[in-house]
Order: structure tokens, then C-alpha cells, then sequence
């Protein structure tokens, strides 16, 4: 595929913000590295050797009767000391993930009541429910970047789609839409959902759902602004007369340009949709208690001050993570910024050139070099 010379140089604009550039491989390092989370944070090892049988107890569950002989029906407890000797007995041996916790462990032998501080066993301590904070600080990274991109790329191509409708057709249609757009905006979105958790337990789909209802008015403004301003340029004129249908001349000739100013928003738009998982977390009306949640975290360090350590690595991880984004926010805004040159250089307007005098057969300087003179 080969890329145009404005793609070129809007990728070069990007480079050339070192910080932004390093923030966007520092947040994908994060995020491919939580994908695997399971991998990283599990209380089941990774593999087991039980005998002659080799085992994979991160992806399919054993009951303790399948590992041992005289094991019960039901699903083994792998930090079980009895069953951990009796493997060991036989020969065996288990390789562990490197957090040996899932989000939903209860951490066993802590030697004082939770919350415990950090130690060589739990890395970032444990809650006040005795479970490893480490693993939930990466299960909760997965899901609130994992509900922020989802929730961004569905409320930004809704409101894409509602903003351009409206941009296009403009009169009437516009009309209508930005009264709808005003009535449902002040709407009480936190009352309403409060409602909603009084009536059924939210999960990940229906905590989407509801917010989608109300996050995709974000971008309607900005590309119904643009496609009001491209739906009379020329080219457009002449496509419409030529007998292009409307959907074509939306999506082909007024959408391209109209997505420069949609995509500085997108990081931004992300960073914002993260915060609304957080703070529903925070104030109980997100998602379901024991759920893996940053903003659940933050709760437990604002109700155990005497646990400075849970609050601590909340401000940390969220901290980290906003300023990533917002980092790369703005080296997407530099990237299609017009009046950028390649490499990030800011064009200027050239010097006035010399004015030839005729008469003498001098060269006389220009305006700005006239200034320059003592006073």
C-alpha cells in the first residue's frame, strides 16, 4: 500500500512530537501485555507435570479427582499445600504465572489482617478483601481501556453518522436534530442510571449500552459543522450535478476531509470515556461488585487510609494512563495540524524580497529590514 505525500507528512508530524510518539508505544505495551492478563495474573499455573500427564490448568479446568487420586469432584485448588505435595510426590512440578493471583484470589497466610502492605508476595500489597492488588490493577487496565475503545469507536461512529445527516442536509432536518440533540443532552444522566441499578445488577454490555445512549453526541457538533462548510464547495457542486447519490457524496468526497478534525478528538474522547468507567465505579453504580475496577480501587483507598498503598497505586495507574493518552492526544493534533511542515516545523511566511531600484541600480531592502534600522 503505498501512502500519499499528506499521509507522509502527517505520520512525520507525528513522529516529530517525541512525546506523544513514546506515550502512544508506552500505552500499547500496556494494553497488549493486559490482553494476556491470564497469562501474567492467574492462580492456576501455567502448566503441570502430574506423573506422565502434562496438564494446562490456565486454559481448561481440572477437578482435583483428574489430578490426584483421591482428590474430590470438584475444581482443584491449586495454592492447596496438600495437593501441591502430593504433585510433588509423584514427581511432578507446576510452572507459575508471575503473579500467582487472579483478580477474585483471596490471598491465604497473609500473617496479618488485610489490608496487607506490600511484600515480596504481593508486589502492591493486598485490599481489604485479602486479594492481590497487582492482579487487579491488570484486569481492571484491561477492561477500562477495553470499555473506553469500545465505547469510542460505536458513540463516534453514531454521533459521525447524526452530525453529517445534519451538516448535509441542513434546513429542516438540522433544525429538528439539534432540538432533539439539546432535549436528550439535558437529560439526567446519572439519575437515570441510578434508576437503572435500582432495576438490574449492570454489567459490561448493559453499562455500554446505557452510556451510548448519551456519549455520541460528542462528535456531532464538529463534523456537522463540517460538512456544513463542505457540502457547498465546488467539487461537490459538480459531483451532486453529475448525478452522485447522497450516501457516495457523504462518504467519499465530504467525509475524508471531514474526518481531520474528527480524529483529534478520538484520544481525548477515549481518555473521557476511561474516567466515566472509573468514577460509576467509584460511586457503586458501575460494574458488578468484585469486577477487577480502577475505580473500585480508588474507593478502597479513600475508605482505608491506614492503607496508603491502594490509594497510591490507584493515582499512579490512572495518572499514567490519562497522561498517555493525553499526550498522544496532542501529537495527533500536531500530526493534521495545516500549518505544520514535515517534522514538526511550524511554516512561516517568507521574508519579503528585496525591492530593485532601477534609478541607482541598488537592491532595497524590504519592509521588514527597513524596520530594522537605529533609532
Amino acid at each position: 500500500m503505498t501512502l500519499t505525500p499528506l499521509t507522509l507528512r502527517r505520520l512525520a508530524n507525528f513522529r516529530a512530537n517525541r512525546r506523544g510518539y513514546v506515550s502512544l508505544w508506552i500505552f500499547a505495551a500496556l494494553f497488549v501485555v493486559t490482553l494476556f492478563a491470564e497469562f501474567i495474573a492467574n492462580d492456576r499455573p501455567l502448566l503441570a507435570k502430574v506423573e506422565d500427564r502434562w496438564l494446562f490448568p490456565v486454559l481448561v479446568s481440572y477437578a482435583e479427582s483428574e489430578v490426584i487420586p483421591d482428590g474430590l469432584p470438584t475444581d482443584a485448588d491449586w495454592h492447596d499445600p496438600t495437593l501441591a505435595e502430593e504433585i510433588r510426590k509423584g514427581g511432578g512440578w507446576m510452572v507459575w504465572p508471575l503473579v500467582p493471583y487472579s483478580y477474585n484470589s483471596v490471598v491465604r497466610d497473609l500473617g496479618r489482617p488485610a489490608p496487607a502492605p506490600p511484600s515480596a508476595k504481593n508486589w502492591l500489597g493486598t485490599d481489604d478483601q485479602a486479594r492481590d492488588v497487582l492482579a487487579r490493577v491488570i484486569y481492571g487496565f484491561r477492561i477500562s481501556v477495553l470499555f473506553g475503545f469500545t465505547l469510542t469507536i460505536i458513540s463516534s461512529v453514531i454521533g459521525i453518522a447524526a452530525g453529517a445527516v445534519q451538516g448535509y442536509y441542513g434546513g429542516l432536518t438540522d433544525l429538528l436534530f439539534q432540538r432533539f440533540i439539546e432535549i436528550w443532552r439535558g437529560m439526567p444522566e446519572l439519575y437515570l442510571l441510578i434508576i437503572l441499578a435500582s432495576i438490574i445488577t449492570p454489567g459490561f454490555w448493559v453499562l455500554l449500552g446505557f452510556l451510548l445512549l448519551f456519549s455520541w453526541m460528542g462528535l456531532t457538533g464538529v463534523v456537522r459543522a463540517e460538512f456544513l462548510r463542505g457540502r457547498n464547495f465546488d467539487y461537490v457542486r459538480a459531483a451532486r450535478a453529475l448525478g452522485v447519490s447522497d450516501t457516495r457524496l457523504m462518504l467519499r468526497h465530504i467525509l475524508p476531509n471531514a474526518m481531520v478534525a474528527t480524529l483529534t478528538f478520538l484520544p481525548f474522547i477515549l481518555s473521557g470515556s476511561v474516567v466515566i468507567l472509573t468514577s460509576l465505579d467509584f460511586l457503586g453504580f458501575g460494574l458488578p461488585p468484585g469486577s477487577p475496577s480502577l475505580g473500585e480501587l480508588v474507593n478502597q483507598g479513600k475508605n482505608n487510609l491506614n492503607a496508603p498503598w491502594l490509594a497510591f497505586t490507584a493515582f499512579v495507574v490512572l495518572g499514567t494512563m490519562l497522561t498517555l493518552l493525553t499526550f498522544v492526544g496532542e501529537a495527533v493534533r500536531d500530526a493534521f495540524d495545516p500549518r505544520k511542515l514535515p517534522g514538526g516545523v511550524a511554516a512561516t511566511a517568507p521574508a519579503p524580497a528585496p525591492v530593485a531600484d532601477q534609478a541607482r541600480g541598488t537592491a532595497v531592502p524590504g519592509p521588514a529590514a527597513q524596520g530594522g534600522g537605529a533609532s
